[in-house]
């Protein structure tokens, strides 16, 4: 059987990365669940094979720290950010889902929070999430009456809300305004 030189290439193309991603995802020491990559610049959670972007969006890793200033961004702008990114370095990033965020902070530490050894210098509170927003409206906004009684006031659209995570608790919140500028931190496939 005779393949194609592109199919070939291709093939040569994706062991090629997979060799360079196996390189930046070194084994989590000790069964650890998180541990830093070699280069510093990312941080591997062993358990969920998934890859951390050491720093927030907006700060840049040095070696030592994240250094830099925090993009505080809409969720539009989050997702967009997180596209961006992958392109620029032809590898999947996206915004992590709650669950994920939530898994990153120490709930056990006094206070509780990121570790700050393995996510230097990154700010507090809420963080975008990329999980939909599912909630179904108390009221339906099509019925005349329920306009007429003003009855709608109160209801928000859940396309005009977000989830985020408080990185401080491990909090998860639904209804952050998708407008409400909040810091980045993007995640990936460790495989």
């Amino acid at each position: 059987m005779t393949f194609a030189p592109s199919f070939v290439a291709l093939l040569l193309a994706a062991a090629a990365l997979n060799r360079v991603q196996a390189a930046e995802s070194p084994a989590a020491p000790d069964g650890a669940a998180f541990a830093p990559t070699q280069d510093g610049t990312a941080v591997l959670d062993a358990r969920a094979h998934t890859l951390w972007a050491r720093c927030v969006e907006g700060m840049q890793w040095n070696g030592k720290t994240c250094a830099g200033t925090p993009l505080l961004l809409t969720r539009a702008e989050a997702s967009a950010r997180a596209k961006e990114r992958g392109a620029a370095e032809g590898v999947l990033w996206r915004l992590p889902r709650t669950l994920e965020l939530r898994r990153l902070v120490d709930k056990q530490a006094n206070p509780p929070g990121v570790d700050a050894k393995l996510f230097p210098a990154a700010p507090g509170g809420l963080y975008w999430s990329g999980t939909a927003t599912v909630r179904q409206l108390s009221v339906n906004p099509y019925n005349y009456n329920n306009v007429a009684s003003g009855r709608t006031s109160g209801n928000r659209l859940a396309a005009l809300e977000g989830w985020a995570v408080d990185m401080d608790n491990a909090d998860a919140r639904g209804d952050v305004p998708r407008s409400s500028k909040l810091p980045v931190r993007l995640v990936r496939g460790a495989d």
